[in-house]
């Protein structure tokens, strides 16, 4: 037992353990080497596609204001086949949508959007998506898709104005009565900006007075 070794037993017995496992040990540091090596090259790695992506974001954002379509288009492209889960594809998608919007381009900007909605690994984009969607489809002049879009989808801080815009689809419909019960509820909800609340105020006011109808009396 150790306690019955010498000093200089007790280093050779340590010499032999370390000669005898030399082989395990070196195999050892080497693993965990290489371990560290390998996450620091995929952490570098990772930094240079995220660098990557913002720039080409930048440069899709720059081609849009130049005026250069053509060009913002091809980039979101390439952006979509180099860094297929970057957050700046779905941002790249809605900055398409809101130039196609602005040039009066329904169609296109509603499939941008849609490609947001569904794809997208970002919630709260894919909520921002969907409610845009629904804003161009009323535009576009089908408020029940619009609705059918909207569904029940709208949650937390996104819920005043997922309220509003199903208060929209319904005026668009001509149902006042309904319009007004979700521009009161989106009211109730949460407060936007000043803004926004006195646009949403506007329009329960001008539909103040409406109502449901009163049920039919029954004929004596």
């Amino acid at each position: 037992m150790d306690e019955f070794l010498s000093e200089k037993e007790k280093w050779e017995h340590l010499v032999a353990g370390v000669r005898d496992n030399a082989l395990w040990i070196v195999a050892g540091l080497a693993v965990g080497a290489l371990a560290v090596g390998g996450w620091r090259w995929w952490q570098s790695r990772t930094e240079q596609q995220a660098l990557d992506a913002a720039t080409r974001y930048e440069q899709i954002l720059s081609a849009f204001d130049r005026g250069d379509q053509t060009r913002a288009l091809a980039l979101i492209e390439e952006l979509s086949r180099n860094h297929a889960h970057s957050p700046y594809v779905d941002q790249g998608n809605l900055a398409a949508a809101r130039v196609f919007v602005e040039s009066a381009e329904l169609d296109r900007a509603a499939a941008r959007l849609r490609t947001v909605m569904e794809s997208s690994r970002d919630h709260e984009l894919a909520q921002i998506a969907r409610l845009r969607l629904a804003r161009v489809q009323i535009a576009q002049g089908k408020p029940d898709a619009a609705l059918a879009t909207l569904g029940s989808a709208g949650e937390g801080a996104f819920a005043a104005r997922y309220l509003e815009a199903s208060g929209d689809a319904y005026f668009a419909k001509g149902d006042n009565v309904t319009a007004l019960k979700e521009y009161r509820a989106a009211r109730a909800a949460g407060a936007g900006t000043s803004a926004e609340n006195d646009v949403l105020n506007l329009k329960i006011n001008d539909l103040s007075g409406y109502s449901a109808p009163a049920p039919a009396t029954a004929a004596k």
